[in-house]
């Protein structure tokens, strides 16, 4: 399997995805410049954490024009992986791959901490490696994190099953329905503001965040 991280002016989470997918789990990857408009040799994209173009306008909302974005459509479209993390998941909701919206955080400060998680269903390569119900902590980091959507879209997102991870005690941001991260229909896409790539090497003291990495690559082998 093909890890793609795409690479915007102001991430800074891109070489730590890279750390787990090519130096921890062996499997080849490629950092994809934002304005490449050929990802075709890519079977997962992963549109990292950090400040894309400095959270002007915002969060998300200028990277989504970038070239590379048209390809990581079609690439979801295509029924193949695509998974954002934090500023990631803010590109892909602005992007329209996701539904919903993130805000700024309830009380308009800038969180950096470990959270436990909820893991609402384990029938997705993405949450595969875990059991359903499973408590887990990954770390966050956001200042526009809280989950928002309107009363029709929200009733929509739960009734089909689209929450995949939930803040679990306290809720950290104000997210509506304590939403910590979701996915398309299809389940292909997730997209996710706590850190699993910051929670995958046991010598940080907790490898939770790995095992979403080691679900969908054993999804894949399955299906080879």
């Amino acid at each position: 399997m093909k890890f793609g991280v795409l690479v915007f002016p102001g991430s800074n989470c891109d070489r730590d995805v890279a750390y787990v997918t090519r130096d921890l789990l062996g499997q080849p990857t490629r950092m994809v410049w934002h304005q490449e408009t050929d990802i075709s040799d890519i079977d997962v994209v992963i549109v990292p954490g950090g400040f894309s173009y400095g959270d002007y306008l915002r969060c998300g909302a200028i990277a989504r024009f970038s070239p590379v974005m048209p390809q990581v459509i079609e690439h979801a479209q295509k029924g193949k992986f695509v998974l954002g993390i934090c500023n990631g998941f803010q590109v892909l909701t602005e992007a329209g791959l996701l539904p919903g919206v993130l805000a700024r955080n309830q009380d308009l400060h800038f969180i950096c901490d470990r959270s436990p998680l909820k893991v609402e269903r384990n029938n997705l390569p993405w949450t595969q490696g875990y059991a359903e119900g499973e408590i887990i902590t990954l770390p966050i980091a956001h200042g526009e994190g809280r989950f928002y959507a309107d009363k029709k879209t929200l009733a929509e997102i739960e009734d089909n099953g689209q929450v995949l991870f939930r803040y679990q005690g306290e809720n950290p941001n104000g997210s509506l329905n304590s939403i910590a991260g979701i996915c398309n229909l299809q389940g292909n896409v997730l997209g996710m503001m706590p850190h699993p790539e910051r929670a995958a090497d046991s010598a940080l003291g907790n490898s939770d965040g790995l095992r979403l990495f080691q679900g969908l690559l054993g999804k894949v082998a399955a299906l080879v």
